[in-house]
């Protein structure tokens, strides 16, 4: 190797939080929920975890929407997704856009992004691949956007820096200020800033895991953050604070939990939704979520 050759480390890290697990949001209706997550997205129910009636565990990629039967619950925010085929996309929208009459479905096209409202009015927007912005992944769940009250950007990347322990930045684009905090391999969390008046917290979640367990533990515990004291191997908090007032800049629920819970980096079978009976070709059942070596 020559010695003078310069790599950049740092694009190597991962932070303290290493994985972004799931979205968790309820729904009233479960058939619905299989037309617009597996029919329409053509995403993939889970084979082996939580098969009944009333929950379901839909997987894109690496990561998961949690979808238990209950009173609706809407993001606030975007969910962002990454997806090999937008236009099949745009198809199978179409097709189950009459099973979902009288429904908040709709979606509109912008070149190779697809915004999309799903039945209870969840904000989901989908990308075609691009390494620029979202390294080597072909279908996945590259970030959650989550809108908050303008100024709290700076204050809630100093709350994951110090009290998750994670790196986190504050930046500003063409839509305004935000803080991003990378959450496992290829995701993040991003806080946007928006002078919209936020809708009231109805209790949805995400779920993380972190390195230093017993750490984010424990100066959650100091602020009195923690909500629920799960298991061994997981707990939870809902607010993110100023660390110099205690005032409460956002509020979403994280379930965390440590790599030692028996379900982190759990391989998730993902299908091919271009393969059916009609249209079947042996070895092409499932969709690997990302690019190949180059």
């Amino acid at each position: 190797m020559n010695p003078s050759t310069h790599f950049d480390r740092s694009t190597e890290d991962v932070g303290n939080i290493v994985e972004f697990g799931h979205v968790n949001l309820r729904v009233p209706d479960q058939q619905l929920a299989i037309v617009f997550y597996v029919m329409g997205l053509g995403l993939t129910r889970d084979p082996y975890l939580v098969t009944g009636v009333e929950n379901g565990w839909i997987n894109v990629g690496t990561c998961q929407f949690h979808l238990p039967v209950g009173p609706a619950q809407v993001f606030r925010g975007v969910v962002g997704l990454v997806m090999p085929d937008v236009e099949a996309l745009v198809a199978r929208l179409a097709t189950v856009r009459p099973l979902l009459a009288g429904t908040r479905f709709g979606f509109v096209v912008e070149g190779a992004q697809v915004d999309i409202t799903c039945p209870w009015g969840n904000h989901i927007r989908v990308h075609a691949p691009a390494a620029k912005h979202f390294g080597r992944m072909v279908l996945g769940m590259p970030y959650v956007e989550v809108h908050v009250a303008s100024g709290t950007a700076p204050g809630i990347a100093r709350f994951y820096a110090e009290v998750l322990g994670t790196r986190a930045t504050v930046g500003a684009d063409r839509h305004g200020n935000f803080a991003r905090v990378p959450a496992g391999r290829g995701e993040s969390i991003v806080f946007r800033e928006t002078s919209a008046a936020p809708t009231p917290y109805d209790g949805h979640h995400i779920q993380i895991a972190v390195a230093d367990f017993s750490g984010v533990h424990r100066r959650l515990l100091e602020r009195g953050l923690i909500t629920e004291e799960s298991n061994q191997s997981q707990y939870r908090f809902e607010n993110i604070i100023d660390l110099g007032s205690g005032t409460v800049l956002a509020t979403l629920e994280h379930e965390v939990r440590s790599m030692r819970h028996p379900m982190y980096a759990r391989p998730l079978v993902n299908r091919n939704p271009a393969v059916t009976n009609m249209h079947y070709e042996s070895g092409y059942e499932a969709t690997v979520w990302r690019m190949p070596p180059e």
